[in-house]
């Protein structure tokens, strides 16, 4: 009888007892809980935050998903009502969320392919510090195989990758998409950040996740190398890595209110829109290496003036 008088558990407790106990049905409703009232309280970017927390916690396994989906005793069935609300919040242009992406795939497709290939391999380079800092947590190891993937890249615009290093490539693609659905991606791994509140392996997940930019990066990379190999027309590039590498998640989820006003995504932006203008440039692959030699040891999360 005690328990009918217990005090009702806040979202934010429930996470905590769900991480605790591995309960994914239950994590993705809290998320889910967190999002609807920020949604309905008009703060959208925690709305989509939240949300997509909960579709990608729901959607890992089969299992959660039969069990979130599902209407029983005391548990609504969210998913329905989850995937409404994040495809609201998809139509809202003023979101960073969405008008970032927007911008920079309208300007992707004035470049050339190579040119549209380059600044994805530019956009991976900066993630390289990151991915490594991450790769130490269990079952985050593949973010540590961005560095080498960079270089690999960079020398297939020159010269023939090897069948080990084609094979590599595929290997790292193939763990990068599993890689969302593990639970190494949502079950609270952080890493410290000087001067800064730690950053968790989840907040990889916003614009569209980190993890799956990469891995269609370098899945149409290496569709790139298979067509130039047998005298085939290459596929038209990926064009979405640009502005993953902003990583808002983070900094919503640690209590920055305006996204524009955040230095390391002001620094991050101007990173980016100074590489759409270096790529449209006369420039060597001397110089490409170069920048990607300066942005693997980046820092994207420190401090900046």
């Amino acid at each position: 009888m005690l328990g009918l008088f217990e005090k009702k558990k806040t979202p934010e407790e429930r996470l905590e007892k769900c991480l605790e106990k591995k309960d994914w049905d239950g994590l993705a409703r809290a998320y889910y809980d967190l999002g609807a009232a920020a949604m309905d309280q008009g703060d959208l970017n925690k709305a989509v935050l939240w949300l997509n927390r909960a579709d990608t916690v729901y959607s890992a396994s089969d299992g959660t998903y039969e069990r979130t989906s599902k209407k029983r005793l005391f548990h609504k069935e969210i998913v329905t009502d989850c995937s409404g609300r994040i495809g609201t919040l998809e139509e809202e242009e003023d979101l960073l969320y969405n008008r970032i992406p927007a911008e920079m795939e309208e300007k992707t497709e004035k470049l050339t392919d190579v040119q549209a290939r380059i600044l994805g391999l530019l956009s991976m380079a900066r993630l390289v510090r990151l991915g490594e800092t991450l790769s130490r947590l269990p079952g985050c190891e593949v973010l540590g195989e961005l560095g080498w993937a960079a270089d690999v890249i960079l020398r297939s615009f020159q010269e023939p990758v090897t069948q080990e290093e084609y094979g590599r490539l595929m290997d790292i693609c193939n763990d990068l998409y599993d890689f969302g659905d593990s639970e190494a991606f949502y079950a609270g791994g952080q890493i410290s950040v000087p001067g800064g509140d730690p950053f968790q392996v989840f907040d990889l997940n916003g614009m569209a996740g980190v993890h799956l930019e990469l891995n269609s990066y370098i899945d149409s990379h290496l569709r790139f190398l298979s067509a130039l190999s047998q005298g085939q027309e290459p596929p038209e590039p990926d064009s979405c890595m640009a502005g993953c590498t902003l990583l808002p998640d983070y900094y919503v989820r640690t209590g920055a209110e305006d996204l524009e006003q955040v230095p390391q995504i002001r620094a991050e932006l101007r990173r980016i829109w100074g590489d759409f203008d270096f790529v449209r440039s006369r420039i060597t692959w001397e110089q490409v290496a170069g920048r990607v030699k300066e942005y693997r040891v980046l820092d994207l999360l420190g401090q900046t003036e």
